[in-house]
């Protein structure tokens, strides 16, 4: 099991090996994370996000897989971006969904020998999902994650509520 730790900061100027962008279908921007994220790196992910196939149209990932780019102009070297669920009460498999986002990033980033990871807190912006349940279905993933690589996850939380859920479940 990965080292875990929880902070609160700015997860496009985080010393890892990777981060983990909680994207759209299209991995062509948005808001939130996703905007920062693509404004950090600069003009060349955008670019390496065109480049990757669609599955479907304008679906280049579709919800709970994940897909690696390289990661320009971040301290980090790779992004990997997921696209976790739209909460829609519970009962539409978004908890299936949103672990399959943590165990598919954490796939590629071991795929690659990454050493270490930060995820923001997927889904829990503008797709809505309940900040406690989705640390809940986070922590459970990471702490189940037996692969070598990585050794070291950091959650990166953005603001005190989101970051006190995690610490309280961790």
């Amino acid at each position: 099991m990965p080292a875990i730790e929880v902070i609160e900061g700015d997860l496009t100027r985080l010393d890892v090996d990777a981060i983990v962008n909680a994207a759209n279908e299209t991995l062509l921007g948005g808001g939130g994370v996703d905007g920062a994220i693509h404004r950090a790196a600069g003009p060349r992910l955008l670019g390496a996000c065109r480049a990757l196939p669609e599955t479907q149209p304008n679906v280049r990932c579709p919800t709970g897989e994940a897909r690696l780019t390289p990661g320009f102009d971040l301290p980090a070297k790779f992004v990997s971006h997921t696209v976790g669920p739209v909460w829609r009460g519970g009962g539409h498999g978004e908890a299936g969904l949103l672990a399959s986002c943590y165990r598919n990033a954490l796939g590629l980033a071991a795929a690659r020998s990454v050493r270490s990871i930060a995820f923001p807190a997927i889904s829990c912006g503008v797709y809505g999902y309940p900040i406690d349940d989705a640390a809940g279905v986070a922590l459970h993933e990471v702490r189940a994650w037996r692969a070598a690589q990585p050794v070291r996850v950091v959650f990166c939380c953005f603001g005190d509520e989101v970051a006190s859920a995690y610490r309280r479940l961790a």
